[in-house]
């Protein structure tokens, strides 16, 4: 008798206990199953999430494609300008070399020199013609300003489509955590309609509602690391279109005044 008790006690234990392949804990989390699963809102959130990403990705292969040609041309156009004797042979050379944003600056500046030059003759420098048929400039403060007008307007080109990914990075990790607050609300929700608190029941709205957080981050990162590297390119054009500037300023102010 005494045997069959115990007996008795150890099945009724052993009934009481979850299984560890069909119980509470051995319910589904897996990624593809939660996604899957998930509330409307919550793919509606990812959603969103994942155009931002996107198109920050075809930003970001977009800029660094225009950034890489700009910089082989601007060195082609910069040894064809130092090494030829006359605007009018670079002049010659700008339209194979538009990605360049000196180009721009060059063509700007040679317009308003062409402009001003009082024998109606091209501008031939950069060396000097004899005196007697020498043209002059009315203004060198209008061509300056004319290279500031077209340094304005080729960094503005650079930074086209580039503030989307500021955008990008400041937003997306903020969508993320509302999708997160969003589905730990459900979760709770959850909790209260099943009258039980155990890992079984809030697991999959917790592991649902992380999975927003985790694609904010990863559309963020990306857009902050590539915003920082195009800013600075952007920085490294700017500081070759004002030397560039400076150096057509000389040889205009030498040959023609």
């Amino acid at each position: 008798m005494r045997t069959s008790y115990y007996a008795l006690a150890l099945a009724a234990q052993g009934a009481g206990q979850p299984d560890a392949g069909s119980g509470e804990l051995g319910t589904n989390t897996d990624i593809v199953h939660l996604l899957a699963d998930a509330t409307p809102f919550s793919k509606f959130i990812l959603l969103i999430l994942l155009l931002f990403s996107a198109i920050s990705w075809g930003v970001i292969l977009y800029k660094i494609w225009v950034y890489k040609r700009a910089e082989r041309q601007t060195a082609t156009f910069l040894g064809v300008f130092r090494k030829s004797s006359k605007f009018s042979e670079v002049q010659a050379v700008c339209p194979t070399l538009t990605a360049s944003p000196l180009v721009g600056l060059f063509q700007s500046g040679y317009a308003e020199l062409n402009a001003q030059l009082r024998t109606g003759q091209p501008a031939d420098g950069p060396k000097p013609l004899p005196a007697a048929g020498r043209p002059t400039l009315k203004s060198l403060d209008a061509v300056d300003r004319a290279l500031l007008r077209a340094t304005t307007v080729e960094l503005t080109k650079l930074e086209n489509r580039v503030p989307f990914l500021a955008t990008t990075a400041s937003i997306t990790p903020f969508i993320g955590l509302f999708g997160t607050v969003w589905g730990i609300m459900a979760s709770f929700q959850s909790i209260g309609a099943a009258g039980s608190s155990s890992l079984g029941v809030v697991a999959p709205g917790i592991a649902e509602a992380l999975i927003a957080t985790a694609a904010g981050l990863f559309a963020a990162i990306p857009a902050v690391y590539f915003y920082n590297q195009f800013t600075n390119q952007v920085k490294r054009f700017a500081s070759e279109m004002e030397d560039f500037s400076l150096e057509f300023l000389n040889i205009s102010e030498r040959n023609f005044t």
